[in-house]
Order: C-alpha cells, then sequence, then structure tokens
C-alpha cells in the first residue's frame, strides 16, 4: 500500500469509499442522514487543506484522509481494507506531513475512538451534538 494524491476525478470514488464506510461503522447513522452528508462530504474534497490517498499495488484507491489547520477531518477506509494497517499508514501521514494533533471522532464508533486512543490521541473534550447539528455526541481528541 502507499498514500499519494487524490485527483478531482477520484472524488466520486472516494465519496463512494467514505459510504461503504460509514455503513460498516456507523450503525446509528440513518439512511436520511447519508442523504445529507453525502452532498457535503462530496463537496469538502476540493475544500480541504490536505487530502491523501491510500492506494493498493494496483493504484485502486482504497481510502483517504483529509485536514485542515492541524485537524484531521476525515480518515476512511474500504471495508475491505479495514485491518490491514492502511488506517495506520494514513493517520501517520497525517501528523507527519499534514501536521495533524487533532480529531473529532463520533463517540458512538467504539472502534474508531479506540483506533484513535490507541494511536496516542486523549480526550480533550466532547460535544453533544455533531457539526450538522444532529445528536451524534462527538468526542474532541489530541494529541
Amino acid at each position: 500500500m502507499e498514500i499519494t494524491g487524490i485527483r478531482p476525478d477520484e472524488y466520486a470514488e472516494a465519496t463512494r469509499i467514505w459510504e461503504a464506510s460509514v455503513r460498516a461503522t456507523h450503525d446509528f447513522v440513518t439512511e436520511a442522514d447519508l442523504d445529507v452528508f453525502r452532498p457535503l462530504v462530496a463537496a469538502s474534497f476540493g475544500q480541504l487543506e490536505h487530502l491523501a490517498g491510500l492506494r493498493d499495488d494496483d493504484g485502486r484507491l482504497l481510502g483517504f484522509a483529509g485536514a485542515t489547520a492541524g485537524k484531521l477531518e476525515m480518515l476512511f477506509l474500504a471495508p475491505e481494507a479495514r485491518g490491514r494497517g492502511g488506517g495506520t499508514l494514513l493517520l501517520d501521514h497525517a501528523r507527519r506531513v499534514f501536521g495533524v494533533t487533532a480529531v473529532d471522532v463520533n463517540e458512538q464508533n467504539p472502534q474508531a475512538v479506540g483506533f484513535y486512543l490507541h494511536h496516542g490521541f486523549t480526550v480533550s473534550g466532547r460535544s453533544e451534538r455533531d457539526g450538522t447539528g444532529k445528536p451524534y455526541p462527538l468526542l474532541h481528541l489530541t494529541i
């Protein structure tokens, strides 16, 4: 696996990976919420300060990480790519190259919470609602 950039013509594939990942790990998110979030995610790729893709040996996009101003805004893997070290590769890249020191994670996603805590992040705060105002509590993590 290798870390590369993501071209604008790959944003649709990255959005597909985001949705597959959310469906696999965020069982609290409704179909109606996915319909709200999908266009927001698709539009956000071009607005991020930093964006990196994880690719397999054939160059196929397996996941991505995006950050702005030292905060990891997104890190998602295709479900079939989970458990193979790709998330760690993306997080290490985001910390080393993008200067990431903070991330917000859904409290209701224990796998993600455990992943970031395992990698040295600690809880620095909590919000009752996510950034869109939905009742999905966020943990604010820093390293």
